[in-house]
């Protein structure tokens, strides 16, 4: 029988990428209501919301303050959804001033 021997071999430099991203916000989907938005943001104590598209794509950020003076306006209905504020996919963007 032949007896092995195992050794240590120093680890070679370790290469890190470091990329610049600005995640310091929650990120919701763009198809979330404005409901829901207002109830994220009251949960997670933050004053806006990142949002994203459906491929994880930024498309623009919306504050506290926008959606409340949305929910406060007459032209408000349960049904807009945040890429309907933002001018995102919708085949009929919501027009409300920002």
């Amino acid at each position: 029988m032949t007896s092995v021997q195992m050794q240590r071999h120093p680890a070679g430099p370790v290469t890190t990428t470091v990329v610049d991203v600005d995640v310091s916000g929650p990120r919701v989907c763009d198809d979330m209501t404005v409901e829901v938005a207002l109830s994220v943001m009251a949960g997670a104590r933050v004053q806006y919301l990142l949002v994203c598209d459906g491929d994880d794509e930024s498309t623009g950020s919306i504050t506290r303050a926008q959606l409340a003076r949305l929910r406060d306006s007459s032209a408000y209905t349960d049904r807009i959804r945040l890429r309907d504020i933002l001018g995102g996919h919708s085949p009929r963007p919501f027009s409300f001033p920002l």
